[in-house]
């Protein structure tokens, strides 16, 4: 077994283990879709994640149901949503045992690569405050910077 295997079943192993924990359950099909996303280093949306299933496993699947199993990963943590592109890409602390700071992704224009990184507590803390200082609502605190990744400057 090679190592990209052994990390592969370790970060499923949590997975299922993760969905366990609140309730859930990691099916097959949901478990296929969260390995179309840990093998591409690039967000996909929901049609082009239907196109891979079909291709690596010979079986169609619609992509309201790719929708209803991205919905469930999410709600798990295993998955997010990158609202600015409405594609997909999967959680990259998803084998962490630690508390982690909100997500904030950096996306490069030109290649599409998505990296995640965290944002400091007091940040986000200093925002919010900001935020409701001025009556607003935040619906989600996740960051999305666009620009140019370290190979295509």
């Amino acid at each position: 077994m090679g190592i990209q295997r052994m990390k592969l079943d370790k970060i499923i192993q949590q997975a299922e283990k993760t969905c366990l924990e609140h309730g859930g359950r990691l099916t097959p099909k949901r478990r296929q879709i969260l390995e179309i996303l840990l093998a591409k280093p690039q967000p996909l949306s929901a049609y082009e994640i239907a196109e891979l299933y079909q291709q690596v496993l010979h079986e169609k699947i619609p992509a309201m149901s790719v929708y209803r199993m991205l919905d469930f990963l999410i709600s798990q943590g295993l998955v997010h949503k990158l609202a600015s592109a409405n594609k997909f890409i999967a959680c990259s602390h998803i084998t962490c045992d630690h508390s982690h700071q909100t997500a904030q992704f950096l996306i490069c224009d030109n290649c599409q690569a998505v990296r995640e990184i965290g944002i400091d507590n007091h940040l986000i803390n200093a925002l919010e405050k900001s935020i409701t200082d001025n009556h607003f609502q935040l619906n989600s605190q996740q960051l999305e910077l666009h620009g140019l990744c370290e190979n295509c400057q």
